[in-house]
């Protein structure tokens, strides 16, 4: 009996850890027509290598970017046109961030940080589904960690070697 519980208990230990062996978003699940503050969570480098820049594709849908800066780190936004134009506020927006990276920094393999940015998630943005938001992580002599795997239909995130962090899309609040 106590061999089967230490081995059902091991078993669990190492199941959670593979969990959040990869880049991860604290928060998953957002309602849409609302801002989201995105905290990526990097709970390690590349096979031993600290991380020294961290990159992160804004997805279509998600709107006015805009990213924490991280002392020690510089910042740079990507800007581009968004397929659609989006009501942001009685604004309508064509245009914005579409990838941020903070570069330059050091995160030994052996350390833990959050990078950090808010966005809108507009309501075109399709309820009950889930957004994913590719991560990568660069580290020395061209290694990479690259979180951008999208489950195909029918697909879970666990299915996969590498899952972009993701969050899933609940229905736009109502104004009380």
């Amino acid at each position: 009996m106590l061999k089967s519980f230490i081995s059902v208990a091991a078993l669990t230990v190492l199941g959670g850890t593979a969990a959040f062996a990869h880049s991860t978003l604290e928060v998953t699940e957002a309602h849409v027509g609302s801002s989201y503050k995105a905290i990526i969570r990097v709970p390690h480098g590349c096979e031993g290598k600290p991380t020294i820049a961290v990159r992160v594709k804004i997805p279509e849908g998600m709107i006015a970017a805009k990213p924490m800066p991280k002392p020690g780190w510089t910042l740079e936004k990507i800007k581009g046109p968004y397929e659609k134009s989006y009501d942001y506020f009685g604004t309508p927006m064509k245009e914005g961030v579409k990838e941020i990276a903070w570069k330059g920094g050091s995160l030994a393999d052996d350390e833990y940080d959050e990078f950090v940015f808010r966005a809108f998630l507009t309501d075109s943005l399709p309820v009950g589904k889930t957004l994913y938001v590719p991560v990568v992580q660069d580290c020395p002599e061209g290694a990479a960690e690259r979180w951008i795997e999208i489950p195909a239909e029918g697909q879970s995130s666990d299915d996969l070697e590498y899952p972009a962090p993701a969050i899933k899309l609940l229905q736009k609040q109502t104004e009380h």
